[in-house]
């Protein structure tokens, strides 16, 4: 019964935020669950969702992740889920960019593949790198380098933890199930440059949260005077 207390007690000082999100996330996981393209391919893709959702819930019940990491978190599991709804190759996004904007980027760029796996990739980590350093602060709360070092290998290694995951999909499942989770298009060196994708964009998240912090020492000292 005192446990009890206690957890209650905890649960009044959590920050909401996260529940918000939550909430916000599992009404557009239930529409696109609802008549996904290809339902074992969904199944598939929602095996990391149902895997994240206990453990965000106890990092939200330990504490000591930043607004900003959640609402990151937020955003990639959105952008998880769409592809998980169309099945990665097949999500609609030039069509999307020439109804709205009357613009093609595969066009303009000559693609000839569907990138959205790839965008994803980039963004996991973008996205990601606010929680890795989050954690990362909670072992090494006195600042130094590995607040911007670790977070990007901590990403670059699940990125590379998964492409194993994708690879094991292909030798297990029926052939059209994991070459659909797979997602290569026939690009022989599509793990590669996923795991590159998601380096980028740990990289450009880490030059930003560096850049960032360093413009608010400097400001903080300018009004310190």
């Amino acid at each position: 019964m005192f446990r009890i207390k206690q957890v209650r007690a905890r649960l009044l000082t959590l920050d909401p935020f996260p529940v918000w999100l939550f909430a916000g996330f599992l009404m557009f996981w239930i529409w696109l669950a609802i008549a996904p393209h290809y339902r074992s391919d969904w199944l598939l893709e929602n095996i990391l969702v149902f895997a994240a959702v206990p453990i965000l819930g106890g990092l939200w019940y330990l504490g000591g992740v930043s607004r900003l990491a959640w609402l990151s978190i937020f955003l990639f599991l959105v952008f998880h889920e769409i592809g998980a709804h169309y099945t990665y190759s097949e999500v609609p996004y030039d069509q999307w960019l020439r109804t709205l904007l009357g613009f093609s980027l595969d066009q303009q760029f000559g693609f000839e593949r569907n990138q959205y796996d790839r965008w994803v990739h980039f963004l996991y980590g973008l996205l990601l790198f606010p929680l890795m350093k989050d954690l990362v602060k909670r072992r090494q709360p006195y600042e130094s380098v590995l607040w911007h070092l670790l977070p990007v290998m901590l990403i670059l290694s699940h990125s590379a933890f998964y492409e194993i995951i994708e690879w094991l999909s292909v030798v297990f499942f029926p052939k059209e199930l994991g070459e659909s989770y797979l997602g290569a298009q026939g690009d022989i060196w599509d793990a590669q440059k996923d795991m590159a994708l998601a380096l980028l964009g740990a990289f450009i998240a880490s030059t930003l949260s560096v850049s960032v912090h360093y413009l608010l020492v400097n400001i903080n000292s300018v009004f310190s005077k």
